[in-house]
């Protein structure tokens, strides 16, 4: 499964990296992020990050995710990010975005007639653009993913997870990056993980031994 993650400049890198965080723990997955060339893309608090495939060169994907941020502004404007998300998005099994990430979507033409949501702060610039707003963390509508402001970034994600891969891998997931901890987690699904987290914990074990000893020493 491809995912193609849009990068633009000032865009919130919570937004990005929050649903990032998710995706490349995904079973059979590649994650790049694009943007309109491979120079680093500097976010909303100075973070740069850098791109791995462009506009151009980017293959079609299976999932397009869009980040929000002040950028938006701008990006709503810029016929190259406008073009690339309309036409990735015309052919992609699932079309999300986190925060305002969904203006742009809208903003391509792939909000129309759709329920969405977005940031609180930003639901009224919804309609405009053909779409229902609803006043939710996440709303599924058809193959559109939308979330609501910056860390629901996470349960788009995760609701990607689910339709994707399946329940039992959304929340060995969500465990996995302790994300809601106070959720409590099936016994089975804590013993997957732990399988798979044994390889790093052995060597972690031998880690903090040595450095135990050289600060007792």
């Amino acid at each position: 499964m491809q995912i193609a993650c849009v990068l633009f400049p000032d865009l919130t890198q919570l937004d990005l990296t929050g649903p990032y965080e998710v995706f490349h723990r995904l079973r059979g997955v590649t994650v790049d992020l694009v943007a309109a060339s491979l120079d680093p893309v500097v976010s909303e608090g100075g973070l740069s990050i850098l791109p791995t495939i462009t506009f151009d060169t980017c293959p079609p994907c299976d999932v397009l995710f869009v980040p929000g941020g002040p950028g938006v502004n701008d990006a709503m404007l810029d016929d190259d990010v406008l073009a690339f998300i309309a036409r990735q998005g015309a052919h992609a099994a699932w079309v999300t975005s986190a925060c305002t990430g969904a203006l742009l979507l809208g903003a391509a033409g792939l909000l129309a007639g759709v329920e969405a949501t977005t940031h609180w702060a930003s639901m009224e610039f919804l309609e405009p653009f053909g779409a229902w707003p609803v006043a939710k963390r996440v709303v599924i509508s058809g193959n559109r993913i939308t979330g609501g402001g910056v860390t629901a970034g996470i349960d788009i994600a995760l609701a990607l997870a689910e339709q994707t891969h399946g329940q039992r891998a959304a929340e060995e997931i969500r465990l996995a990056i302790e994300y809601n901890p106070d959720v409590p987690s099936d016994d089975e699904v804590r013993a997957s993980v732990l399988t798979k987290l044994a390889p790093m914990k052995d060597r972690r074990r031998r880690v903090v031994a040595e450095a135990a000893k050289k600060l007792s020493s």
